[in-house]
């Protein structure tokens, strides 16, 4: 049980680390949608307008590292097998 948790907490740091850096490794904080700049066809005014995009920042980074330590941290409560070979 113990070496589960710590490559659970390992495999919680790695998704992380690559879902943050795939979607653009935005060293902010976490975004839900992103400025993009329009031009109105009719009068020929730049616009900003809001698409939805979810980009995780660096908060994001530091959930999943609090959670894989409480993981890690869990892991020390389960003893070592004990090979008890009393013969």
């Amino acid at each position: 049980m113990r070496n589960t948790l710590r490559v659970l907490a390992l495999l919680v740091i790695l998704a992380a680390a690559v879902t943050w850096a795939v979607t653009g490794a935005n060293r902010g904080w976490t975004k839900t949608s992103v400025p993009v700049k329009t031009l109105d066809p009719v009068t020929g005014i730049d616009g900003i307008t809001y698409q939805p995009k979810f980009l995780p920042g660096v908060d994001f980074l530091g959930a999943a590292f609090g959670g894989a330590v409480l993981l890690g941290g869990v892991s020390f409560f389960f003893r070592k097998p004990t090979n008890n070979s009393n013969q």
